[in-house]
């Protein structure tokens, strides 16, 4: 049973379209990566444009699966394969791959976040719980988290019950008495449900539920989650 909500010691928020919409930072990073490849490596730019090299990420994930849930890794396996194929030096993948990272990280805050995070660090041990590979110090809200857990760390992907138990560790907490909020329904609400969090869906487009029900709270921004932790 998950405590009440005056009883939480800590909240594990997800990252991407949480607090940043994850689409526009993506799109951008990977043009600065196929920009960067055009001088670097061009015979690489020239055959695997930005959709074909998704392509070959995701073939890559079938074929490797144990890197599958690990997008940075995966993304050095791809930039790796693509230069052996294409006649470029290893000796590039390296910074062809720290080109897109960085670029992945500059994002663009929902307005509501900044207040948001400085409410809750206040009052609560927070955990940065992503899939992603979206850096926290790059991104300008760092400060605001004891730690970050992600699928590269853990060795697990979100809906998988062990990241979210690896995130309450790392703040030493148990599960039940942490608060897990995130926009996706099935990674971050039932995911957290099952492994026995209370979970928070932030619903930024006010989208309805589909599926089977959990056990959760619904809120437009963070901001609503503040207040309701405050009553």
């Amino acid at each position: 049973m998950s405590a009440t909500r005056r009883d939480f010691k800590a909240i594990t928020l997800d990252l991407d379209d949480t607090l940043w919409p994850s689409g526009p930072s993506l799109a951008a990073a990977e043009d600065r990566l196929h920009a960067w490849l055009e001088e670097h490596a061009p015979a690489v730019a020239a055959a695997l444009p930005p959709p074909e090299f998704m392509l070959l990420r995701r073939a890559l994930a079938a074929e490797l699966p144990l890197i599958a849930h690990d997008f940075t890794a995966l993304r050095h396996a791809a930039l790796s394969r693509a230069f052996t194929l294409h006649g470029a030096s290893l000796a590039l993948v390296d910074a062809a791959l720290e080109v897109f990272l960085a670029a992945r990280s500059a994002v663009q805050l929902y307005p509501d976040v900044p207040a948001a995070l400085e409410r809750l660090s206040g009052r609560y041990r927070l955990v940065a719980l992503s899939n992603g590979n979206a850096d926290i110090e790059r991104a300008g809200v760092g400060r605001y988290f004891r730690t970050l857990v992600n699928a590269r760390s853990a060795g697990f992907a979100k809906p998988d019950s062990r990241i979210f138990h690896a995130a309450c560790a790392g703040v030493g907490v148990l599960p039940g008495e942490a608060l897990h909020v995130g926009d996706d329904p099935d990674f971050d609400v039932r995911g957290a449900a099952r492994a026995g969090m209370g979970a928070v869906w932030i619903n930024r487009p006010r989208a309805a539920w589909s599926g089977e029900s959990e056990a959760y709270h619904e809120f437009h921004d963070l901001l609503g989650l503040c207040e309701w932790l405050e009553v």
